[in-house]
């Protein structure tokens, strides 16, 4: 039951910790709660599609740094972040609620703790406590930082005046671009280079992440208060 409880809790509160971000125009908790478990559920055809296109990520010791990069960018990034994208897409973005540009994070942060904590949960109870602990100061924050990135560019594409095409596949991409270095650095057969490959690409996620959430704070207040009608075009904040 601990194990449990610590494999659940990380991305439980890292939804509480975005929840109370969103101070404008909170969001109604039943389509918070569809959207993590519509993450959770994402988890299945990610899985699927890592099995039948890859070889176990325990088999990778002896690969070569080629066959790890298309592994981790190709394979698990391209799976994992596209299913989760492709919940945000169908099910919540033609949604009612999602009406203002900070929703983007909300609901991408929620699909991405569904799966997160659900693939949490898989790999506590198999490999204990000591990989729980390093799991929720790593690879489930890991998992929300990707997540934010897909929804700054959701949001741009739903409230956006530029090319709605390119910020859908920008919500794509950068989150793969992000989980592929994260992921191929922690496959590397190396621990002091996979650790501080791991670590740095982290370190750039959470600071860019930052960065668009108060972005969006800051565009979704003048949206509210009608200062703008719609978004203009946005990067990512510097």
């Amino acid at each position: 039951m601990g194990l449990l409880a610590l494999a659940i809790a990380p991305g439980i509160a890292i939804c509480l910790f975005i929840y109370f971000k969103d101070k404008h125009n909170r969001e109604p908790i039943g389509l918070l709660v569809w959207a993590f478990i519509l993450g959770m559920l994402s988890v299945l055809p990610a899985a699927i599609f890592e099995l039948a296109t890859g070889k176990p990520i325990d088999h990778m010791a002896n690969s070569t740094i080629g066959y790890i990069a298309f592994f981790a960018y190709g394979i698990v990034a391209f799976s994992e972040e596209g299913c989760k994208f492709l919940m945000l897409r169908l099910f919540i973005y033609p949604r009612k609620a999602f009406d203002e540009p900070f929703d983007g994070i909300i609901y991408a942060v929620m699909v991405g703790m569904g799966f997160a904590t659900l693939e949490n949960v898989g790999y506590v109870l198999q490999n204990g406590f000591a990989n729980g602990v390093i799991r929720m100061f790593l690879s489930v924050p890991a998992h929300a930082t990707f997540a934010i990135m897909m929804g700054y560019f959701v949001s741009l594409a739903k409230f956006g005046n530029g090319n709605k095409k390119l910020y859908f596949f920008l919500a794509l991409l950068c989150p793969i671009i992000f989980h592929g270095t994260f992921d191929f650095f922690l496959f590397l057969n190396s621990d002091v280079l996979h650790i501080s490959g791991a670590l740095a690409s982290f370190i750039i996620a959470i600071i860019l992440s930052r960065r668009a959430i108060k972005k969006k704070q800051m565009v979704s207040q003048a949206f509210i208060n009608g200062a703008i009608s719609v978004m203009g075009n946005e990067n990512l904040p510097s």
